[in-house]
């Protein structure tokens, strides 16, 4: 196989039309992970029994709980060849060049982590961390998810009224754009500011899962470095 991600494709995105993108720049291409890359990763994703549980947890200014399954990649953690290859390209100087370009930024950071939510489970509307430039999120839902199922990422437009440390509702939100989540598709977006995004309760039978990969790409600014190390956090980066 030649890389796993498609490059070529990557490399097409026109980083001036990405930036303009409105409310906030996001793309959600289909085949950035070739299709029989895509099969791999997903016949050898991580199980239930690899992530821990989040379910309740309290979230700021009163947000509904993300409930899930999730596991944080660190070096440590056994993963498949298949998905060692896959994070392999993406620590490397092509991925990391195509993000600074697109972003317009000159250096970032990236976590990576699984997210499984449950049928009934949802992702209210939120900003990510000050900390936080964007996310790549890569669906691996099973090959037989059907679209009414859900799991979109709606990307929402607040106008720039809302309080970031607020938790609105959906109806709260005027333009919402529901992106596309069925097969090899991934989202990539710039969420700085009021970057709203969320997901709607999922609709799939019991037995299946919203399943998918996130990159947490952020800033190397080093004041995010000592508070972690101040509070006791450990996050691996790369």
């Amino acid at each position: 196989m030649s890389t796993m991600i498609d490059f070529e494709l990557l490399d097409a995105i026109d980083a001036r039309t990405y930036r303009a993108q409105k409310p906030f720049p996001f793309v959600n291409p289909e085949n950035l992970v070739r299709r029989e890359a895509w099969e791999e990763l997903e016949a050898t994703l991580p199980t239930l029994e690899d992530m821990d549980e989040s379910f309740g947890k309290q979230r700021v200014a009163g947000q509904e709980p993300h409930d899930r399954y999730s596991l944080e990649y660190t070096d440590e953690v056994r993963v498949s060849p298949a998905w060692k290859k896959f994070i392999d390209e993406l620590r490397g100087d092509r991925y990391r060049k195509n993000v600074c370009r697109l972003y317009g930024v000159r250096n970032v950071e990236f976590r990576f982590h699984w997210h499984y939510a449950p049928p009934g489970r949802s992702v209210s509307p939120h900003v990510d961390q000050s900390r936080e430039y964007g996310s790549h999120i890569f669906y691996f839902n099973a090959p037989e998810w059907q679209d009414e199922w859900g799991g979109h990422t709606l990307v929402m437009d607040d106008h720039a009224k809302l309080n970031q440390k607020s938790a609105p509702a959906l109806e709260d939100f005027d333009d919402i754009t529901q992106t596309e989540c069925v097969g090899s598709r991934s989202l990539l977006f710039l969420g700085r500011g009021h970057g709203w995004h969320a997901v709607k309760p999922i609709r799939c039978p019991e037995g299946y899962l919203r399943r998918v990969f996130i990159i947490v790409i952020g800033t190397t600014n080093p004041y995010w470095r000592i508070r972690d190390w101040v509070i006791g956090k450990k996050p691996q980066r790369y």
